[in-house]
């Protein structure tokens, strides 16, 4: 009966020792941090209108920036408006290949028409590199 308890004691205490302690590459990506990209989306989403004229009026110039960096600008808004509407109404239910991850494409594979996970700031600069590059590359 000794015998018993200590290989259940030692066999409980050495399970533990291979337990994984790293967190799942998924778990950067849940239901809050959805329900804040929707809320975001939603209410700072505008700020792609003088991010997308400005980024224009850098790579084509004046005219194209007033042109067709406004209407890209305007598109992008309205996007953005309706992916984080999507993204609120949907923030508990993984929808996107079963996973939290944003609902459009990410900014790096697709350069001309990617977007951010987070809507542009725009002003002082931010210590966070997910919404602004130090050196302003051209679309």
């Amino acid at each position: 009966m000794k015998a018993a308890v200590t290989l259940l004691a030692v066999l409980a205490i050495g399970g533990t020792a291979f337990a994984d302690i790293q967190q799942p590459p998924a778990s950067d990506f849940g239901p809050t941090r959805k329900l804040g990209r929707g809320l975001g989306n939603v209410a700072f989403g505008v700020t792609e209108i003088p991010d997308s004229i400005f980024g224009v009026n850098y790579s084509e110039g004046n005219s194209a920036a007033w042109s067709y960096g406004l209407v890209r600008g305007v598109g992008r808004t309205f996007a953005r408006l309706g992916y984080g509407l999507y993204e609120m109404a949907t923030f508990p239910v993984p929808t996107v290949k079963g996973s939290y991850r944003p609902p459009y494409k990410s900014i790096v594979p697709w350069i001309n028409g990617g977007y951010e996970e987070f809507p542009p700031e725009l002003g002082w600069e931010t210590r966070f590199n997910y919404v602004r590059d130090y050196q302003r590359t051209p679309w």
